[in-house]
């Protein structure tokens, strides 16, 4: 193996270890603005909405991490670092988003969301209002990232 292909399995590895770890804050931020466990809704419950909510910040981090990567000039440590940082600010500005959101509509946004019907089988229309949310902060990060 040259050494180009080396270092570029090398930032593979280590853009994936960085995006991994933001996606992990990205669950743990999810788990704490949710009433209940958020592994056991999903995958034993079947919660669409806790689902839904899961999906759209992971795949939001997802996007910023992308865009990170992308426009890092081939600079390993200056991508990692900008990775890190934009992502965190993403995740951050995700967070804003949804406490804004539930000081201005009823109830607790978290509580709701994951508790539209009582059985998680359906998806309250305010989940899709949250992933909205989401994804246009993550495109604000990501657009900003470039």
């Amino acid at each position: 193996m040259n050494d180009d292909i080396l270092r570029e399995i090398g930032a593979t590895f280590a853009y994936g270890a960085v995006g991994i770890a933001l996606m992990a804050l990205g669950y743990l931020v999810v788990e704490v603005t949710t009433p209940g466990r958020l592994g056991k809704q999903i995958w034993t419950e079947g919660n669409r909405g806790a689902a839904l909510l899961l999906a759209v910040k992971l795949f939001g981090i997802g996007m910023i991490v992308t865009t990170a990567i992308v426009t890092s000039d081939n600079d390993l440590g200056a991508g990692l670092v900008d990775t890190a940082v934009f992502g965190a600010i993403g995740i951050v500005l995700m967070v804003v988003s949804f406490f804004l959101l539930d000081v201005i509509t009823p109830g607790r946004l978290g509580a709701t969301l994951v508790d539209a019907d009582g059985g998680g089988t359906a998806i309250h229309p305010a989940g899709w209002v949250v992933a909205a949310a989401d994804l246009g902060v993550a495109a604000i990060v990501a657009g900003a990232v470039s």
